[in-house]
């Protein structure tokens, strides 16, 4: 990662700390910038659950979505997240809800002209489970623009195992330049060579990450007691380059400006540039 950005008279002291942090570690976590917008989040994951499993909705949402494995296991759990994600997708105030989230820090470290991924991911991972694990991987490896920054939001505190790793730029660097020569080796291998340094991230719920999704990074088995539960999506500069995963299909753009908008639709005169 490039670290040694100079810094412009144009940085506030806020954007700089944010961006030199970015720049170091590959990530930041921040406390979201819309507590009520991320309890009602939380809440219509609750309900949704809830309706879906024919129980009543509960007290208090964090704590019945940590002990959602006294309802549901390995086999009937991506049902669950299906209908999760659903109602999620009916609600028309969610995606907005969700860039409300971070959108300050967003701004800060991708632009203000943003394009939003289509589909925001649901993660649910029960103690013990193996069936739901992510194996280390960077997402640019699949089809993404290194342009992207993921956020990723816990609904519950993760912590140990039942959150992600990552693995430090400086680490990761070095060993994506010596992959070529890991060809003939599985996923688990590779998280092998890097495992002493990966970093797993402590978040509790009102905490937003926000990552270069150039890193590697996944999940291990869940050995805690509570489940985890967390989303994530992709964000970007619309006019920064894009991969497989093109403006229109997999990306949406959610803050266009007007002088980009003039821009776009504007053209010369006929002949004038000739």
């Amino acid at each position: 990662m490039t670290q040694n950005l100079e810094r412009s008279p144009f940085w506030t002291d806020e954007e700089w700390t944010l961006t030199q942090s970015f720049l170091d570690q590959g990530y930041v976590i921040a406390r979201t910038e819309s507590p009520d917008t991320l309890e009602r989040i939380r809440t219509h994951v609750a309900k949704a659950a809830c309706g879906h499993l024919g129980l009543d909705i509960p007290a208090d949402a964090g704590k019945f979505l940590d002990d959602i494995a006294a309802h549901v296991d390995p086999s009937t759990l991506n049902d669950l997240r299906l209908a999760v994600i659903n109602a999620l997708r009916s609600a028309d105030w969610f995606r907005p809800a969700y860039l409300a989230l971070a959108r300050q820090s967003l701004q800060t470290l991708v632009g203000n002209e943003l394009a939003m991924q289509r589909g925001i991911g649901l993660s649910v991972q029960l103690p013990q489970d193996d069936s739901s694990l992510l194996p280390i991987h960077a997402d640019v490896w699949d089809g993404d623009s290194s342009f992207e920054v993921v956020q990723w939001v816990p609904l519950v505190d993760c912590f140990g195992t039942k959150t992600m790793y990552i693995v430090p730029p400086s680490e990761d660097r070095a060993v994506q330049k010596t992959m070529h020569k890991m060809h003939d080796q599985s996923a688990e291998d590779l998280y092998n060579a890097v495992a002493e340094k990966a970093v797993f991230l402590d978040l509790k719920f009102g905490d937003i990450l926000l990552f270069s999704q150039t890193l590697m990074h996944g999940n291990r088995i869940n050995v805690e007691d509570t489940t985890r539960w967390s989303m994530n999506c992709r964000f970007k500069s619309i006019m920064s380059p894009y991969a497989q995963k093109k403006l229109g299909e997999f990306f949406e753009p959610i803050t266009i400006r007007g002088a980009t908008r003039i821009g776009l639709d504007y053209s010369l005169p006929e002949d004038f540039d000739e």
